[in-house]
């Protein structure tokens, strides 16, 4: 029942969120240039909960636009509408629906639906991954310089050692191809399919990493904090990869320069 729920209220989402990109549709800024929400965020993240309530009202939810509706509650849903909303706002088909589902303070499930590209990524705990119901595995890259990474940047943070501008540099300095997408939940899903090697950022809320990095891990990746300890998406730093760059890119991460192969 709780599979069966968080795929359709995933799916559903996702159908409006396409439907509603060829109709004119309001954007206004939150805190931070650029920082956009839409309508369309509000009316995904409506039908979300409308499905979620009428099986589970008595569910604790955590999302993005809304904030925290509190329950007393085992099962906690962590919700973003539209992860990528500054790509939906200028019509660039890179966002998603992301919904987790956690129980009793762990990860157990994980839905992101790209509608544009029509693909599902799913994962349950101990189950393994999946894109549009086919197992979906990490790559098996082994040099971080010969990786294909992927990361993203915060609306606001300070320009300190090992923050993003370096780390980014760092990387493109060395030939290394670092892609940005605007959708974490996206990245983490590519990881998971062996598009990309490695995913780092340093500043992220819980929403946008809930559903995806319990994809990685059960497409058999590792996912740490920055500073290489156990994740949860609660603190806001990430790198997630195929387990076999995972110590080279965390290496980079606290300070060090990205190693040469060999």
């Amino acid at each position: 029942m709780l599979k069966q729920v968080l795929l359709q209220a995933t799916e559903t989402a996702a159908a409006l969120i396409k439907e509603y990109s060829t109709r004119s549709f309001t954007i206004s800024n939150k805190e931070g240039i650029n920082n956009l929400v839409t309508e369309v965020d509000h009316k995904s993240e409506e039908v979300i909960f409308e499905i979620i309530r009428k099986n589970f009202p008595d569910h604790y939810i955590l999302s993005e636009e809304a904030g925290e509706i509190v329950q007393e509650s085992k099962y906690k849903w962590i919700i973003d509408p539209i992860d990528g909303t500054v790509n939906y706002a200028n019509h660039i088909p890179i966002c998603c629906v992301s919904i987790g589902l956690e129980v009793d303070g762990k990860m157990e499930m994980g839905a992101v639906f790209n509608p544009f590209l029509n693909e599902l990524f799913f994962a349950q705990r101990g189950e393994g991954a999946t894109l549009n119901g086919q197992k979906i595995f990490v790559s098996n890259t082994t040099h971080v310089i010969k990786s294909c990474l992927v990361t993203g940047f915060p609306y606001t943070y300070l320009d300190t050692p090992n923050g993003p501008l370096e780390v980014f540099s760092k990387f493109i300095r060395k030939g290394v191809p670092v892609r940005r997408l605007g959708s974490a939940a996206i990245d983490l899903c590519w990881v998971a399919a062996g598009r990309f090697d490695g995913f780092f950022e340093h500043k992220l809320s819980a929403w946008d990493s809930a559903a995806g990095f319990l994809i990685v891990e059960e497409a058999g990746g590792k996912v740490t904090d920055t500073k290489g300890k156990y994740y949860n998406p609660y603190q806001p730093g990430i790198i997630a990869t195929n387990g076999l760059i995972h110590d080279q890119l965390l290496s980079v991460m606290l300070g060090a320069e990205v190693p040469d192969a060999g």
